[in-house]
């Protein structure tokens, strides 16, 4: 395995990628400071480039929950607008509560939003962000990478721009004439729970906080983040407030419920702009001060230049060309939300806040936090280790931190803790993700050692984790019983409460780990494994022919019914009936041979009108609300349950029906503000669409294989990191492509013929080209039996 790479750590030399990055962002810094570049509205220079074609905007109507704020990749910040919404923004909401730096993109509970700020004009009488909100507009509001501003409908209107650096959240305000200006900054009111808050006017330029709440779903352990504000000009008075109490001069306030701080500046008679940097750490306050100090010199039009080549640099490495400028918006803004998250977690100086909740310095790599994991290991953990390969070891590296720090491995983690959200084991085909794509060179035993205690046993009571919290039944029964009324020993989640998704996410990740044991030479597990990643068979009913969950007793349970029943998160049994990537063919012969398994598949998508009306099929027999997620026999292109489902053809003989069934899912994802299907959770929707669009597509979690459709663009090119991937560069092709042209004829690898309807990741790694040659009906490739992706189980794929 892996092919042409050595032990050890790559060496850290100027690659050409590298370089063509620094070329393009002195390219890019040019375009932006010349009289030739595009202006904006504000007059500032617009974004050129891959930039251009990204709208934040997009997914923050219908539930995509994204937030347009300004960022930079992987940041620890993201400056961005609150109007109310459990997550921040929603696009029809018509009032800005506060700009704030702490932001997830696409998760469904609330989170983040600590210390909001505000501008305002007049008297501050009012502490609740709900009642002194403004008004806005989006008439007047725009957004791109790196920068947001809006003009705000109430004080006179007050503009307000915001960008970012890893660590700082930057603010522009330009008021009015007015007889008071002020800058409200709220440490007692966050999209969660504040619980206990302190803030305190440090001189007349600086303001500090700490702040420590809950949320997520369901209450989970106490965080606390550490912010500091530094204007760049002194304001002339201030004061705190606690609860309704308006106190003018008072330098402090701390302890739970409303809390907060005001400083004002005197813009009488005339406009005046206001500059602000606002750090955080996880750490302390000393980590904020540093981050601050390390990030929060120059200006604010300088911060937004270079957030912007940072992101046209990032955006570059996929270069597609062909399709509608709409096709490419929709693409390249997906690109941009896939590369939000993880994030940061380590001030300047390398400390970080670990989950003993003491402080830990990292060593040769960067740690990250927030971890969707039943989401990313699905999409975006593949797109990540193809485009940012040492970010992705990193990220690996910091669940093995959290391992050692913590104890245990994570489910779903924000900042410093567990949530616990969602079921199964989404860290094991995570990690064994990393591990296949190379990126764990000199950690692999101790991955494997970390991996294997959280696949046998359960955490003990006095963690915060719950892991495989039904893993003494699933080893005793081969499932997870569903006992839905089960007292929970923890907060957050349990599998009890989800028997039948549980066992499949649970024999899935078996699966991804017999491989890595294999490998590793611990046949022994292997084969332990690989038998435990045959429990899905344990929850088929005979009776219905679907999975159903069985109880404590073995019996099944609930309605027969199986896109009613009850045992699956977020979905029904249709949606789960395919989660078994790690055993198709077994699935298929469980499901009673190819020609059966196919005539079900088609049942699911809706093939009759899919082939006629590809978008109406999408938007109105598949599951169109975000969060219908019980009640229905279709595919669901909202949510994660079935997000590898539709290249299941791919083992029926019928790889023409993955692309129907792709093709038409794309045609969800716009250039609108409703253009993401469901929540995006940290990238994974975005994520599905991106890899979907280049026709390549992780169709197996947890392994290297690449399942192969026609790809959306006549030619996707990737400029690959050459510490990764040697070679530099990878190039998919597919000309004359279009919705009539769709279906792949023949295809090439590096100049021979493909006939099989995936690849590895050493095919990439070895660059060249991926080849598709198109046309208006189906043809016979990769319908033969032998042309299937392979099985973990090592079963081949039945004939029809």
């Amino acid at each position: 395995m892996h092919s042409g790479v050595g032990q050890g750590p790559p060496a850290r030399n100027k690659t050409a990628q590298q370089r063509r990055r620094i070329i393009a962002g002195l390219t890019a810094a040019v375009v932006l400071t010349s009289g030739l570049a595009a202006t904006a509205d504000d007059g500032r220079a617009a974004p050129q480039g891959k930039a251009s074609l990204v709208d934040p905007l997009i997914g923050s109507r219908n539930e995509g929950n994204t937030f347009p704020g300004a960022a930079v990749p992987f940041g620890m910040v993201q400056m961005s607008p609150d109007t109310g919404k459990n997550i921040g923004y929603a696009y029809d909401d018509k009032r800005i509560r506060g700009f704030s730096p702490v932001h997830l993109s696409g998760v469904g509970c609330r989170l983040g939003g600590d210390l909001p700020v505000l501008p305002t004009t007049g008297d501050v009488v009012e502490t609740d962000n709900a009642k002194y909100a403004s008004t806005f507009s989006h008439a007047q509001e725009s957004a791109s990478p790196g920068s947001y501003q809006v003009r705000m409908g109430d004080y006179g209107g007050i503009k307000a721009e915001l960008s970012a650096t890893k660590r700082t959240g930057w603010q522009r305000y330009t008021f009015p004439p007015a007889q008071q200006a002020n800058v409200l900054l709220n440490s007692g009111q966050a999209l969660h729970d504040v619980t206990d808050s302190r803030i305190r006017v440090v001189d007349d330029r600086t303001v500090v906080s700490e702040i420590t709440g809950t949320g997520f779903c369901q209450e989970s352990k106490p965080y606390t983040v550490h912010t500091i504000t530094r204007f760049k000009e002194p304001f002339t008075s201030h004061g705190t407030w606690s609860g309704d109490k308006v106190t003018e001069g008072s330098d402090a306030s701390e302890g739970p419920g409303r809390r907060g701080a005001y400083v004002t500046f005197d813009t009488r008679g005339r406009d005046r702009q206001v500059e602000a940097v606002t750090a955080i750490s996880y750490v302390d306050a000393a980590g904020a001060a540093r981050n601050l100090a390390a990030e929060g010199e120059g200006s604010f039009d300088s911060t937004v230049a270079k957030a912007r080549r940072v992101w046209e640099s990032r955006l570059e490495d996929i270069d597609v060309r062909g399709g509608s400028e709409t096709r490419r918006r929709a693409f390249y803004s997906a690109l941009y939300r896939a590369l939000l998250h993880p994030n940061v977690g380590e001030d300047a100086d390398g400390r970080y806040r670990g989950w003993d909740k003491r402080v830990h310095t990292s060593e040769g790599f960067t740690y990250y936090q927030n971890w969707s994991l039943w989401d990313t290991y699905r999409t975006q953990a593949q797109l990540l280790s193809l485009i940012a390969p040492q970010e992705s070891r990193d990220m690996a590296l910091s669940l093995l931190r959290v391992d050692k720090e913590g104890g245990w491995l994570p489910k779903w983690g924000y900042g410093t803790v567990e949530t616990n959200i969602m079921t199964g084991d989404p860290v094991t085909p995570f990690l064994t993700n990393a591990y296949q794509q190379g990126l764990l060179r000199g950690h692999e035993e101790e991955t494997y050692r970390v991996l294997r205690k959280n696949a046998d046993g359960v955490p003990p009571l006095r963690s915060q984790y719950v892991g495989r919290n039904a893993n003494q039944e699933y080893l005793e029964r081969g499932y997870v019983p569903h006992q839905p009324d089960r007292p929970k020993d923890k907060q957050g989640g349990t599998d009890f409460g989800h028997g039948g998704s549980a066992t499949l996410e649970y024999a899935l990740a078996d699966g991804a780990l017999s491989a890595m044991a294999r490998d590793l030479g611990h046949h022994a597990d292997a084969r332990r494994y690989a038998a435990r990643a045959g429990n899905y068979r344990n929850i088929l009913d005979p009776s219905t022919g679907f999975f159903r969950p069985r109880d404590a007793k073995g019996r099944f349970t609930g309605t027969a019914d199986p896109s009613k029943g009850k045992g699956f998160q977020e979905g029904t049994s249709w949606q789960y009936t395919w989660l078994v990537p790690q055993d198709v063919p077994g699935l298929i012969d469980l499901l009673g041979g190819t020609a059966a398994t196919e005539k079900r598949l088609d049942a699911f998508f809706d093939q009759d009108r899919l082939r006629k009306d590809p978008e109406g099929t999408a938007r109105e027999s598949w599951v169109n609300d975000p969060y219908d997620y019980y009640h229905s026999d279709r595919y669901n292109p909202q949510n994660e349950t079935d997000l590898t489902a539709p290249y299941t053809y791919l083992s029926t003989g019928s790889p023409w029906k993955t692309t129907d069934v792709v093709h038409a899912a794309l045609s969800l994802y716009t250039d609108g503000p409703n253009g993401v299907t469901g929540n995006d959770d940290l990238g994974t929707m975005s994520s599905w669409m991106v890899l979907s669009s280049m026709g390549v597509f992780p169709v197996s979690p947890g392994t290297d294989t690449w399942g192969l459709s026609t790809p959306a663009f006549e030619r996707v090119d990737l400029d690959l990191d050459r510490r990764w991937y040697p070679k530099g560069s990878f190039r998919i092709s597919a000309p004359g492509t279009n919705g009539k042209d769709r279906y792949v004829q023949s295809a090439g690898l590096g100049g021979q013929d493909l006939d099989r309807t995936w690849i590895r990741t050493d095919d990439i790694r070895r660059g060249g080209e991926l080849s598709f040659r198109v046309g208006p009906e189906p043809s016979g490739w990769g319908t033969d039996p032998g042309d299937a992706p392979p099985s973990l189980s090592g079963r081949q794929t039945p004939r029809r």
